[in-house]
């Protein structure tokens, strides 16, 4: 059993098990925020890390050369894979395992990271290697502003720097909000 929800113009098939964005109003403008934030990736590799069920990832394919995610749980993967065939994107490559790891088995490199990670934010290593990649953009995007702070001022060290910030506000009436981060290369 599934729903079909639309999100800018993408299908995207949600079963009990899928995460998906609660508010698709609010949902539309929070990845309307990360693909603005990219900017142009029609020439670029996208790394889609923490990709869940690969709704960003597939929200950026149809402007990218080519989208990667890398998620842990291996059924949302199994959906990711499924929204990609269903929007008829065959530029998406999910794959499952724990991010730090997968990274280092990726022969590509990216132009654009975008995270999307959990509550607990970016594990270390895989910060590392994110870092390593000297990617030209990174968009952070954060439901906990304790662990984005904490993973901001690594990215910040030494290569990256914070270029905007903007909140959606995901459940209105609440103190929840998401935040959008657009890093670039110092």
């Amino acid at each position: 059993d599934y729903l079909i929800e639309e999100i800018l113009d993408l299908k995207f098939k949600i079963s009990a098990f899928s995460f998906f964005q609660t508010n698709s109003y609010g949902a539309e403008k929070l990845y309307e925020t990360v693909r603005e934030f990219a900017g142009d990736v029609s020439d670029k590799i996208v790394f889609d890390l923490y990709s869940g069920t690969g709704t960003i990832g597939i929200i950026m394919a149809p402007m990218a050369k080519k989208v990667i995610g890398i998620e842990l749980v291996e059924e949302a993967v199994m959906s990711a894979r499924k929204n990609a065939e269903l929007n008829g994107l065959e530029n998406c490559t999910f794959i499952a395992g724990d991010v730090s790891q997968k990274l280092k088995e990726i022969k590509e490199k990216p132009d654009v990271v975008i995270v999307d990670p959990p509550r607990s934010g970016i594990n270390p290593k895989a910060l590392e290697d994110i870092v390593k990649f000297n990617a030209e953009k990174i968009v952070y995007v954060s439901c906990n502003p304790e662990s984005l702070v904490r993973d901001l001022k690594t990215l910040s060290e030494d290569v990256y720097k914070v270029k905007k910030v903007k909140c959606v506000d995901m459940f209105p009436h609440t103190y929840h909000v998401e935040t959008v981060v657009l890093i670039e290369r110092k």
